[in-house]
């Protein structure tokens, strides 16, 4: 196929585009059905897509939508989409880019259900890595797709397909999966906006797992608000989903939020000048565009990455493709026989001995989002041609996980938009990460940085299932017991101080446990931190904290109540109860002893 003459994203709609289209009688789906099939026409078979439905299916799909008695209560109405194929639909074949793997799913997957029932058109399956392994877009026997920047440069894997349908011009938005940057690098590498977003967020039910302990549904748009809509169809609790949980709304105002930062010297770009270059000048724009930039280390992130392929991550393959690989070793290629095989290597001792690194490491970056709300990074260091890859497949492989291997592992959301290009033609992008659920504030700051505002309506934010929590000692950010409310989705609103009128006492003896009690007649102002999450969470967050601490009503400076961990009165019964009023707080006695 000719390159443009103008490499880079092609010209396209977005979903806010067409809807206005749909409401202003301009266009209809069938219109939009048939400029979307010459779409694809026109680029031929490039390696983006398995299989498309045929013409008349996705005629009659319009005609159904054009039948609607109300439009307007669809929100992803007339919107083709594309789905990466180790998604399944019903009827359709989901073949992992193995075609001896391949079978016909009998159900719909539960987030390609919920687009279809907004409203939106499925077009087909898209083209990836095979069996979901490779950060490169070049693994797959049914073509390998170049990205829209031309001269040869790869699409990037293995979501490669999901991205070139959006790039392209063909869909709107499309849905992928990321494991260790399958959403994020592809994205990067053709100029749109991707989403990986929190792990659970969105059913993963009808997904081949690559690793399923770390895999997400991811979505790829040609804007950031188009991003959040789709969000907002296919975040969903889904009890099938062992990873599964609730959504936290925040509406975020990204000149409020702490925008981290690794020290340039922290940042690997292989010796690419130019894509250094490229990222300095988008960096430039965060220090003028957002009013508190800091500086955050970057060695916790990348000593995580270097889990995912060099630890016992690798093996989980296993669990899926194992009895396949061993009985059909012809049909898969020879670098993911490569890497799979690989995983046989790792003992149970390597799996718990990694798990109890990663724990450390998680440890330290949860610490780390004490002092920034969210961390900005390149997306990518340098990019590659097919050629080079080939060439050397998996060296080119890790230099473009290098950003984006940890996310998982880590627990974190993140979004990549595009941020120019290199002097040289070749894209650069950016990459915001922040801790579990935080998709919200991560959308508002990738919709700052590439100029598209996205606003979380205000009824969300308010949702009657959202709860503040005072906490005073273990489950203070960094403390052994604050892992039970990240693990719900809470996130910290404030580090504050009651109102002068309680005293904190030490009890547990050798486990002590810090609790807080009224003494209006001779107290002090303690320390303590307000959390934001489900108020569906506090009863198994009280179930897993000291018997010592029970919820009842504090008072904070401000002089506003809030439920929080004060004492249980069997507490006061404790032969070794200590007062440590005079240190303020939990944290200032433990750094004192």
């Amino acid at each position: 196929m000719p390159e443009s003459v103008t490499p880079g994203p092609a010209d396209g709609p977005t979903i806010d585009e067409l809807t206005a289209a749909y409401r202003s009688a301009t266009r209809t789906p069938s219109d939009v059905v048939d400029e979307m099939l010459g779409r694809i026409a026109d680029r031929g078979a490039d390696g983006t897509w398995i299989s498309v439905a045929e013409r008349s299916e996705l005629l009659l799909r319009a005609k159904q939508l054009e039948a609607h008695p109300d439009p307007s209560s669809l929100p992803l109405y007339g919107i083709p989409f594309g789905v990466k194929d180790s998604i399944d639909v019903a009827g359709v074949p989901t073949t992992v880019a193995c075609p001896e793997y391949a079978t016909v799913a009998d159900r719909t997957a539960p987030v390609v259900q919920r687009l279809v029932d907004a409203g939106a058109i499925y077009v087909g399956k898209t083209n990836l890595d095979q069996f979901a392994t490779g950060l490169n877009g070049t693994r797959s026997p049914y073509g390998v797709p170049r990205s829209v920047f031309g001269n040869g440069l790869i699409s990037g894997g293995s979501s490669s397909g999901s991205a070139l349908a959006v790039a392209s011009g063909e869909v709107p938005f499309a849905v992928a999966t990321d494991t260790a940057g399958s959403g994020r690098v592809p994205p990067a590498l053709n100029g749109i906006v991707g989403l990986k977003p929190s792990r659970g967020l969105i059913s993963t039910v009808g997904l081949v797992p690559a690793c399923r302990s770390l895999d997400c549904i991811s979505l790829m748009a040609r804007s950031v608000p188009d991003i959040a809509r789709v969000l907002d169809v296919v975040a969903a609790v889904d009890d099938r989903d062992p990873f599964t949980r609730p959504r936290v709304r925040e509406n975020a105002d990204p000149a409020k939020l702490r925008i981290g930062v690794p020290d340039i010297g922290e940042l690997e770009f292989f010796g690419d000048e130019p894509m250094r270059d490229a990222h300095l000048a988008a960096r430039s724009r965060i220090g003028r565009d957002f009013g508190r930039v800091v500086t955050a280390p970057f060695g916790p992130f990348l000593a995580a990455g270097e889990l995912l392929y060099q630890g016992p991550w690798v093996a989980e393959r296993l669990t899926e493709f194992g009895d396949f690989l061993a009985a059909h070793p012809d049909s898969v290629l020879p670098v993911i026989r490569t890497i799979m095989d690989s995983g046989a290597a790792y003992s149970a001792v390597d799996v718990f001995g990694a798990q109890h690194r990663l724990g450390q490491l998680q440890a330290q970056v949860r610490r780390l989002w004490q002092d920034m709300d969210v961390l900005v990074l390149p997306a990518i260091g340098t990019t590659f041609t097919v050629d080079q890859v080939l060439a050397d497949p998996i060296a080119t492989n890790t230099m473009l996980g290098h950003y984006t291997h940890f996310g998982n592992l880590l627990d974190l959301c993140g979004a990549v938009v595009p941020a120019g290009r290199t002097a040289d033609g070749r894209p650069a992008a950016l990459m915001v990460l922040g801790p579990a659920l935080a998709d919200d504030r991560v959308l508002a700051v990738a919709g700052a940085l590439a100029g598209q505002p996205v606003e979380v309506p205000a009824a969300a934010v308010r949702a009657p299932d959202a709860a503040t929590l005072v906490v005073v000692g273990h489950h203070l950010a960094g403390q052994p017991r604050s892992r039970d409310l990240l693990e719900h989705g809470g996130h910290v609103l404030t580090r504050t101080v009651t109102a002068p009128r309680y005293r904190l006492l030490r009890t547990g003896g050798t486990s002590p446990v810090p609790v807080l009690v009224t003494a209006p007649g001779g107290g002090a102002a303690i320390e303590v931190e307000t959390w934001r999450l489900p108020a569906a969470a506090l009863p198994d967050i009280l179930a897993r904290s000291s018997r010592s601490v029970c919820l009842g009503r504090v008072e904070l400076a401000d002089g506003s109540t809030e439920i929080g961990f004060v004492a249980d009165t069997s507490a006061l019964d404790d032969e070794d109860l200590t007062d440590i009023t005079a240190f303020g707080g939990w944290r200032a006695y433990l750094a004192a002893q």
